[in-house]
């Protein structure tokens, strides 16, 4: 995704407008049905179609709930039967076949075959789609190729077999986290019957089929996305609510202003620093839950970017006081971070990053030499813009990073922008230092490490050859030991670089109203609506 066709990938969207004119008319005419869902998120979507999305958490909590892919998660967050009712892998784990269940339908009542599942992945890894998500593909034969636009289309080792009834995706390789990586959305299917009718806008509320337990009805932009239950889907007779209304909240105290108020039932990722006072106050609402997650500095290390220099990389990091950010700034909701795999993650042990075991006056004199050399010192500061996406919580940490910096003569500029903007723009490279996080939607160390070698979440285009070499290896690896230590070699080399400085390992952090029953609090921080329940 490029800034130039960042406003072009939005689909048409509701005017604000109209939502006066409406209230306007009589707020008596609005019925909404008692059992529907109003969450408060993080952002509002680039886009509601699966190939579009920047890759923002909150985007793909919404997806969750409007398609489903052939795996799909539980409330506790295991795997379960999605899409396809079951699935074998070869003996020599190349290749997935995934037995569609009989009957399903997109929620405009028109069969849904594997056929929607090929065209989904062809168009994910389509050169012109431009997606975030291709990379994922990247383990399916020939996948790579067609994104670099070597191979056609046709080539991609995915195909529909039994009329439609069959999906068969076959690798390059054994990929052992292939599999978990299926819940995302470039896994999801595309109707490709509405995109022959209408291309990209295929996904605007006014033309959009799904197949997940709601469908998108109508969507103000940056102010609510409104989804009602789809009677089409497979699983629609368990499906309690009546609809899921989300409400994009950058401001998350507003949020919880909101929550009390009883206009929210749920909100996303409420500020760290508010759990002491929330926990006291809302005890029975107050979520916090162990996570995998890494917040993170990422650095444009691009020709001509004044943190190309890994000297003025290194001394940034070793001067960043984790533990007064995660422990006093955040309240201990967080824990401070030193590695870019979260500890906790099964079959593996997270390898920090140099320096940051020593004492902090030992730390900051080593900063303050290597800016030296580097040519820079209170005399001759050193200009940054440092990037975050709107919201208190990174604007506290920024703005504490920057005094932190302010010793080495570093002169910072913050800079704030709404979500996607941020994202957009970061995927683009128009950054110098800029706040990131990655949230892993599978428990395997590969989703994080993947971050320094990946074409679209790689934002400050970090590239090592024996990087590369050991992921690759890691990836084909079927004994979980070896795998294990190959992606342990890899994430002590890429740290060693500093292309990134890890800040804190995240907490899920979520305020669910007592009287809702089906959320369970899991490690992934996934909760497809269609398990959650709510009283009427």
């Amino acid at each position: 995704m490029t800034n130039n066709s960042y406003k072009d990938l939005l689909p048409m969207r509701s005017h604000p407008l109209a939502l006066a004119i409406g209230l306007a008319a009589g707020l008596t005419s609005l019925s909404l049905p008692a059992a529907t869902l109003h969450m408060g998120i993080s952002g509002d979507p680039a886009s509601l179609s699966p190939a579009k999305i920047t890759g923002g958490v909150w985007e793909e909590d919404v997806l969750r709930d409007l398609f489903e892919g052939p795996i799909a998660i539980d409330a506790e967050g295991q795997i379960i039967p999605g899409a396809a009712e079951s699935w074998e892998i070869s003996d020599d784990g190349k290749t997935y076949t995934f037995h569609l269940r009989d009957g399903l339908e997109w929620s405009d009542s028109q069969p849904l075959t594997a056929d929607d599942f090929v065209f989904a992945y062809r168009h994910q890894v389509d050169p012109k789609t431009a997606s975030n998500y291709a990379h994922r593909l990247y383990p399916v034969v020939n996948a790579q190729a067609i994104n670099a636009g070597k191979k056609p289309l046709e080539a991609l080792g995915v195909a529909s077999l039994d009329d439609g009834k069959t999906l068969q995706i076959t690798l390059n390789e054994p990929t052992v986290y292939f599999l978990k990586t299926l819940v995302l959305p470039f896994a999801y299917p595309i109707p490709q019957h509405l995109y022959a009718k209408y291309g990209d806008d295929w996904s605007d509320p006014s033309h959009i089929a799904v197949n997940g337990a709601f469908k998108p009805v109508k969507w103000i932009s940056n102010t609510e996305l409104e989804t009602r239950k789809n009677p089409h889907f497979h699983d629609a007779d368990a499906v309690t609510l009546d609809g899921v209304d989300y409400y994009p909240l950058e401001d998350k105290v507003a949020g919880i202003q909101r929550f009390r108020a009883g206009e929210l039932d749920i909100l996303r990722d409420y500020p760290a620093a508010q759990y002491p006072r929330l926990s006291k106050t809302l005890p029975k609402a107050t979520h916090r839950f162990p996570s995998l997650g890494t917040y993170y500095y990422v650095y444009n290390l691009r020709d001509g970017s004044p943190v190309a220099d890994k000297r003025v990389r290194e001394a940034l990091s070793l001067a960043i006081r984790r533990d007064v950010i995660a422990d006093q700034l955040l309240k201990g909701a967080v824990t401070a971070a030193t590695s870019l795999v979260p500890p906790g993650t099964s079959d593996y042990q997270a390898q920090s990053q140099p320096g940051l075991d020593e004492p902090i006056d030992t730390r900051m004199a080593k900063a303050k030499a290597l800016m030296q050399e580097a040519g820079y010192g209170p005399d001759k500061p050193l200009k940054l813009t440092l990037r975050f996406n709107s919201g208190d919580e990174h604007r506290q940490i920024a703005v504490a990073v920057a005094a932190m910096w302010k010793p080495l003569g570093v002169d910072v500029e913050l800079r704030n922008t709404e979500a996607n903007i941020h994202y957009a723009d970061l995927m683009q490279g128009d950054f110098q230092v800029a706040r990131a996080a990655w949230i892993s939607s599978y428990d395997d160390a590969q989703n994080f490490l993947q971050l320094l070698s990946a074409e679209t979440n790689n934002y400050g285009d970090y590239h090592d050859a024996r990087y590369d070499q050991l992921l690759s290896e890691s990836d084909g690896e079927q004994d979980p030991a070896k795998r294990a230590q190959l992606m342990q070699q890899a994430e002590a080399l890429g740290l060693a670089d500093y292309p990134l400085t890890p800040i804190y390992t995240y907490s899920s952090r979520n305020l669910v109203a007592p009287t809702l029953t089906g959320w369970d609090d899991n490690a992934l921080d996934m909760h497809a609506s269609r398990w959650v329940h709510k009283p009427e």
